[in-house]
């Protein structure tokens, strides 16, 4: 790492930078890498923070972050989904965490099961459901959304960062995917 000089001369040199290597980052490349994911595990963490937060201003519930994106994803469009629809939007394929989730939002009224095994299962929110993700946006748009707009340029830093996360998400799929098909066999 190289040491940092000042800008004015006779100004001693500032103490060394930060060593930014781990096990996961021996390399520039790497370590890039391994900033950008410990950036995702923390802002997943705030983002499923926020979520219940937020939830939990408009409803006496406790939700997870990803139950409480399951009710908004059921909402979507205002359409009926099955667990299929639920796991493609959401990218998930844990079905029995996502029909426990399901169970919970369904005892707490939020959403409806409708239809059966051969007609085939949706699920849509309830007039409950409906009226507390109304109530959601409109505490979201009241912090989220104002704090966002005091932050220069940020529509089109929001818009990069999307590309981005949906470019890495793609990245993400196909190594797992390598991954899957390569393991190791157990010696």
């Amino acid at each position: 790492m190289e040491k940092r000089k000042g800008g004015r001369s006779g100004e001693d040199k500032k103490p060394e930078a930060l060593d930014r290597r781990w096990h996961l980052a021996r390399t520039p490349v790497e370590v890039d890498v391994a900033e950008i994911e410990y950036a995702l595990m923390r802002t997943y963490e705030s983002f499923s923070r926020w979520q219940t937060e937020c939830l939990s201003s408009v409803i006496d519930f406790a939700a997870s972050g990803p139950e409480n994106a399951m009710l908004h994803i059921i909402r979507m469009n205002d359409r009926p989904k099955t667990i299929k629809d639920l796991a493609r939007l959401a990218n998930r394929e844990d079905i029995p965490n996502m029909q426990y989730s399901l169970r919970k939002l369904i005892q707490a009224g939020l959403v409806v099961r409708e239809g059966s095994g051969r007609s085939g299962v949706t699920y849509s929110v309830t007039d409950l459901g409906r009226d507390v993700t109304d109530r959601y946006a409109d505490v979201r748009s009241a912090l989220l959304v104002d704090a966002i707009q005091s932050v220069p340029n940020f529509p089109q830093r929001l818009e990069d960062a999307t590309r981005t996360l949906e470019l890495l998400s793609g990245i993400y799929e196909h190594v797992a995917r390598v991954a899957a098909t390569h393991r190791r066999t157990g010696r």
